[in-house]
């Protein structure tokens, strides 16, 4: 069977063409990148416009008859007599065409091999609910590293078939559907399969019509004026005949690659459009399509990129979704579905587990098919020469893999390889210092390359022919992925330098990089690449990350010699690694900004060089990372270390990283890359201050955080602290579920600020903890919006509270206690209101009492059950141990059940002039913490399981902490030896 090919906008699978074509068709070629927005005319739209004609969607979608035309077998009569075919008879040629259009994946080119039918190897993606929220300015490789390790499964997954159909507890019927995700992470491949289903009568049976219109092809009628019919006509010439109103029926427009357009989406324009009999514009015909005024009743799927998102006005809206691409367990099930040996699969699947970086960008579909691509061919032809292990090495391996198939198919006469690499490198680098990633014939030209000889090297570069009926035809151009003109523009600008001297920044104006390059002779390859490290930590939007990394890349002897084999010139020319690494680490150094040192660690690796890594790593597993004062560099280096281990980011613990060396503050600075990109974030009783709660605010603002869950109790942050924080809670970027602020000094003046923010964004968070603060009214008033429908808050605790809880630091958890005499050794000795013990040798006659221990050891009469704080000071040359029990311990005997810390129903501080130890169940650990006073503070959080030891003096450190469950109420006691004594010091009496 003639099968038209089809294509992912920016995924594995490249180019589909949806406009219908002559039977005498010339072999289709392909397509698979979106741009970015560059080219797009700026939307015009004034805050507090409203679109006409979006309050009827709401009245057409609720009535199934303005929707759905229930479809009759009989033949249509026309007024002048003559008969016409009706739906039924229509759609028995719309499917079929749109199944055969659709039912096929052509990864790569069609050179390479019959094209795999989608249902055979389509792997579910995915793809859950989202926000408009904030565009991030970050390149996408950087976004997808965020997501490989933010993906868990507490998102709500959509299947493609469901993009349409509310979730549960949703009933607002879904009109437009904006669909966002990076350049081949699957969205056009989403649509696809949905398409496909539709038409082989699978699922979403409710729709008649579906007519899929990428903005690509659109783009080539930017100049035509013509109706919506007319536009349908032309793309779809199978319903022409039908001469029905769509409006009638119920239909589905599919509006791919929204970040491609390059028509003029003015949304504010006046030109309103009801009939799709009139002529306008084709960007007119689209903005009232999308607004409602034409064919309210219609369907909306559109799909782009995530920097063009906000293209398409959030009031025309009703659902975002994202594409995440593939998690672990899919990135596996496509290798195994992709290459029938699974001995070859198992391979290539621990090859790239075993370099992060790698892995990482199996999230996107595209990059598994290169990577199977080249990785099958060299672990089962047993080819010599190092299997790829960064992302250089594995698309010049990719480079070589294509031109080994222009050789098979007997191009070479054509083109020269050589000619062909460089004239593509040419037209990558210029597309992308411009912006663009799709470019017309006219590109090609100014680069020198013939059209015809495009498709000589179709894996790489490939296009779209459109003819129809003579009315016009054009071809549309682009690269398999942006990664891959990204690694050919490095290629191009890497060999200009080494064969010809020539600065190709130098020779391109509207570069950025001009103004520093322009003029700028350069003795070394180390000093071009230098620069380039510059102007990359520079850029705002991270443009030229990953080109920066390929070019150091390709700098290396190793890809040098990989590039011989597709190139007579390589070029050569001083260069001298050292200069180059020592350079990043100089500005590794320099910069205030972990997160714009992360690319700069990929360099690195790049480079091949890991000391700073192998050096944090030594501290992190040694557990000196605490006690080390780090470095500006050692600091980044963590962040690098920490964001790409294999283990992803669920939990981020604070205390593990504070010492003495580090403030809790400036801990958290540093390390807010990693806090970004965590889902549960614990900072509790870190001593953190309203500092880092504008740090944190950015972190729930940014639009890449998957930040869920953040306690910060008992953190002295109060009403300023908090302010902040509410900042970020208000962002629609932030989809924090819960939020603990327990014991953080809040007042009602605070509270009102975290209401006012719930009521800014009140459909994310679940759970809010207040809690020992002092609300006062607004704690009511909190609770009062709990019965608000729009607030998603199901949770709000304010108990505990009093005006006595804003005090700074521990003592807001004083409590009042006293020793029980009935617990008292006889060698014990009770003073001061039974608020001091002494230990003598002598017996004390006290009566016999079965609660008394045998042990010279003292329990207090009040229990723990909630929050509590209390001081004790000690003296004598044997120590004395702090401890909490409960009050189930065995107390006659002199056993391991009977004394504090020896069993499982205590923990104890011993203390002494040299040392402090800790004891659990027999077990004790030496702390190297040093003893500098004799007061001790002890607290417990007896539901969150803490319990803290700290040393008081001036100021207070942490000695121990005790994160475990606590299953019986507590009860502070004492061990004293002779000729020591203990007194409980505080005279505070709030429980």
């Amino acid at each position: 069977m003639d099968k038209t090919q089809t294509s992912g906008d920016e995924d594995l699978f490249l180019g589909y063409n949806s406009v219908h074509k002559k039977r005498s068709e010339p072999e289709p070629s392909h397509v698979s990148m979106k741009s970015d927005a560059s080219m797009i005319q700026p939307i015009k739209l004034n805050s507090g416009d409203t679109q006409p004609g979006l309050s009827s969607v709401q009245q057409k979608r609720s009535d199934p008859e303005s929707n759905c035309l229930s479809m009759k077998r009989h033949v249509t009569v026309g007024q002048s007599g003559e008969t016409r075919p009706d739906l039924s008879q229509v759609l028995n040629t719309f499917r079929p065409n749109l199944m055969k259009k659709f039912e096929c994946l052509y990864e790569g080119t069609v050179m390479q091999g019959n094209p795999t039918l989608l249902k055979e190897i389509y792997t579910e993606l995915y793809i859950t609910e989202s926000e408009n929220g904030e565009i991030s300015n970050e390149h996408e490789v950087r976004q997808i590293e965020t997501q490989s390790r933010g993906a868990a499964t507490e998102d709500t997954v959509i299947k493609c078939n469901d993009i349409f159909r509310p979730l549960p507890g949703q009933d607002k019927p879904i009109r437009t559907v904006l669909t966002k995700g990076v350049a081949g992470i699957g969205k056009t491949v989403s649509m696809q399969k949905f398409i496909l289903d539709w038409a082989e009568g699978k699922e979403n049976q409710d729709v008649q019509l579906i007519f899929p219109l990428p903005f690509r092809e659109l783009n080539l009628m930017k100049d035509k004026t013509l109706s919506l019919s007319d536009l349908l006509n032309f793309f779809f010439p199978e319903i022409k005949e039908l001469e029905i109103s769509v409006e009638k029926y119920k239909v589905l427009f599919i509006f791919d690659g929204v970040d491609e357009c390059r028509l003029s989406l003015d949304f504010k324009r006046k030109v309103k459009l009801c009939k799709i009999s009139k002529s306008a514009s084709v960007d007119v015909l689209l903005t009232n399509l999308i607004v409602g005024n034409l064919l309210p009743s219609a369907l909306i799927w559109i799909t782009s990129r995530p920097a063009a998102a906000d293209l398409i006005p959030s009031e025309c809206v009703h659902r975002v979704t994202e594409v995440r691409g593939f998690n672990d367990p899919q990135k596996e099930e496509y290798f195994r579905k992709r290459i029938s040996d699974q001995s070859v699969s198992n391979r290539i699947i621990s090859h790239l587990k075993s370099s992060r970086s790698l892995f990482n960008m199996c999230h996107i579909p595209v990059f598994c098919w290169i990577s199977a691509a080249v990785l099958e061919k060299m672990l089962s032809q047993a080819e010599s020469g190092e299997i790829p292990r960064t992302l250089t090495q594995m698309y010049t391996h990719f480079l070589i893999l294509q031109t080994n198939i222009k050789h098979q198919k007997d191009y070479e006469k054509k083109v020269t390889d050589e000619d062909m690499i460089l004239k593509l490198g040419k037209l990558a680098f210029q597309q992308l210092v411009k912006g663009n990633l799709i470019f017309y014939e006219e590109d090609l030209r100014e680069c020198g390359i013939d059209v015809k000889e495009a498709s000589v090297y179709s894996g790489l570069c490939t296009q779209i022919f459109r003819e129809e009926l003579g009315l016009y035809q054009g071809k549309v151009f682009c690269f398999i992925h942006l990664s891959l003109q990204e690694h050919l523009a490095a290629l191009y600008a890497h060999l200009s330098f080494t064969i010809n001297n020539i600065n190709v920044f130098d020779q391109t104006k509207q570069s950025l990089l001009s103004k520093i390059f322009k003029q700028k002779k350069y003795n070394s390859l180390s000093e071009l690449n230098q620069r380039v490290v510059d102007e990359a930590l520079q850029s705002k939007n991270g443009h030229l990350d990953l080109f920066l990394r390929f070019l150091l890349g390709l700098s290396l002897e190793s890809n040098q010699t990989l590039l011989r084999k597709l190139l007579t010139r390589t070029g050569s020319c001083s260069y001298k690694k050292e200069e180059t690494v020592q350079y990043i680490k100089q500005k590794i150094r320099e910069n205030c900004c972990p997160e714009k040192s992360i690319n700069l660690f990929h360099c690195l690796n790049e480079l091949g060089d890991d000391s700073l890594m192998l050096e944090i790593q030594h501290y992190l597993k040694s557990g000196e990372i605490k006690e080390t004062k780090l470095s500006s560099s050692q600091w980044s280096a963590l962040v690098y270390v920490l964001l790409t281990s294999e283990q992803k980011m669920d939990v981020f613990d604070l205390k593990q990283f504070i010492g003495a060396q580090h403030t809790a503050d400036k801990v958290l600075q540093n390390l807010l890359p990693v806090v970004k990109e965590s889902r549960s974030v614990q900072l509790c009783g870190c001593n953190l201050t309203a500092q880092s709660c504008e740090s944190l605010s950015s972190a729930l603002q940014s639009s890449n955080s998957v930040l869920r869950e953040l306690d910060l109790s008992n953190n002295d942050l109060k009403d300023s602290g908090v302010k902040l924080l509410s900042d970020g809670l208000k962002s629609p970027n932030c989809q924090l579920e819960i939020l603990r602020l327990s014991g953080c000094m809040v007042t009602e003046k605070g509270c009102r600020y975290v209401s006012s923010a719930l009521s800014s964004n009140p459909s994310h968070l679940r759970e809010l903890d207040l809690s020992y603060n002092y609300p006062g009214d607004s704690g009511v008033k909190l609770r009062i919006q709990l019965e608000d429908p729009n607030c998603s808050l199901d949770k709000l605790n304010v108990d505990h509270g009093g005006e006595y809880r804003v005090t700074a630091g521990l003592q807001k958890w004083a409590c009042f206690l006293t020793l029980d005499p009935n617990t008292t050794n006889t060698q014990l000795i009770l003073s001061e209101e039974n608020r001091k013990v002494t230990c003598v040798r002598e017996d004390q006659s006290y009566p016999d009492h079965p609660d008394r221990f045998d042990a010279h050891q003292v329990l207090c009469r009040e229990c723990v059950c909630g929050r509590c704080y209390w001081e004790i000071e000690w003296s004598g040359d044997y120590g004395v141990h702090a401890s909490v029990s409960y009050k189930s311990i065995r107390r006659k005997g002199w056993g391991d059940e009977c004394v504090f810390g020896h069993n499982d129903q205590s923990w104890s501080l011993f203390c002494s002039a040299d040392r402090y130890s800790f004891i659990h169940s027999d077990i004790e650990t030496c702390l190297p913490v040093k003893p500098i006073s004799s007061r001790i503070g002890v607290f417990v959080d007896h539901s969150a399981g803490t319990l803290s030891f700290y040393s008081v003096s001036d100021t207070t450190s942490l000695i121990h902490t005790v994160q475990t469950t606590f299953t019986q109420p507590l009860y502070p006691g004492f061990g004293v030896n002779i000729g020591s004594s203990v007194k409980l010091s505080m005279n505070q009496n709030r429980l």
